[in-house]
């Protein structure tokens, strides 16, 4: 099975591109019309597209909505169009809740978004369903890693002079290597939206008190007022076996993956 991957260069491209086997990296689509698309899945010879391109930025979309919605909206737009035999898996984003008025934690109807990004996604898991209805839509979580030169959130708890200011809210977040251990199964998802990621039942101000003490830290986070929650219940995706650790067990995995628990339980 070849697999033919967007934004392979990405946060979570480059991690598909090391873990999956018989990859191929997509060239940036940027500018690209529907026709060079369709001119380059065909050359790959792919079995699989996994869409990771995207500008994911929430500042950046909203000051360049064009900008975001050719990226976000029109490309996997053309993907979609373009790949009649290929099994296409898209990332989305838990920024689809984040106009949510209850607490959740939010099920796969309960979108409501409220930021260009947020905006941007949902139309795009709409319009490439209307496309192509065996197409996989992913509402992936914040997720983390340690090698990554990208900050996350992993490496803000590493980095002993980042202020950590967090409030009572609840979101998941990812560890980046469950996410390609989970790709196998996810090639085989009916066509569909999936909440995806590790669940929670403690907010991120706790978990991150939780994680500071396990790594034997001094520090502690700034309590702020909640902001909003991205809290999504991931029954749907666990009842087709994909399945992650939660989210600070799954915390408690990187850092041993890593070597990075030396003395710390």
């Amino acid at each position: 099975m070849k697999i033919l991957i967007t934004g392979a260069h990405g946060f979570v491209g480059n991690r598909l591109m090391q873990d999956l086997d018989d990859t191929v990296a997509a060239p940036s689509m940027r500018g690209m019309s529907e026709e060079q698309i369709r001119n380059m899945i065909e050359k790959s010879r792919a079995d699989v597209i996994i869409h990771t391109a995207a500008i994911s930025d929430v500042g950046t979309c909203e000051k360049d909505p064009g900008a975001s919605y050719e990226a976000n909206v029109r490309l996997p737009l053309f993907l979609a169009k373009a790949a009649k035999e290929q099994k296409l898996i898209c990332f989305s984003s838990d920024q689809v809740y984040r106009g949510c008025a209850g607490e959740g934690p939010y099920k796969e109807e309960d979108a409501s978004p409220c930021n260009v990004y947020g905006r941007h996604k949902l139309e795009m898991e709409q319009r490439v369903m209307d496309v192509k209805p065996d197409a996989v839509m992913l509402r992936a979580e914040w997720m983390y890693d340690y090698p990554a030169e990208r900050s996350n959130y992993l490496r803000m708890l590493l980095n002993e002079k980042q202020v950590l200011t967090f409030g009572k809210q609840y979101r998941g977040i990812t560890y980046l290597r469950e996410v390609a251990e989970n790709m196998p199964k996810i090639f085989m998802l009916p066509g569909g939206v999936y909440n995806f990621g590790s669940e929670t039942k403690q907010t991120m101000y706790d978990i991150t008190c939780e994680m500071l003490h396990f790594l034997k830290s001094d520090r502690k986070p700034e309590e702020v007022p909640p902001a909003h929650n991205l809290w999504m219940d991931c029954t749907k995706a666990k009842e087709r076996g994909i399945l992650f650790s939660d989210a600070k067990e799954g915390l408690k995995r990187c850092l041993k993956d890593y070597h990075l628990t030396k003395d710390r339980e």
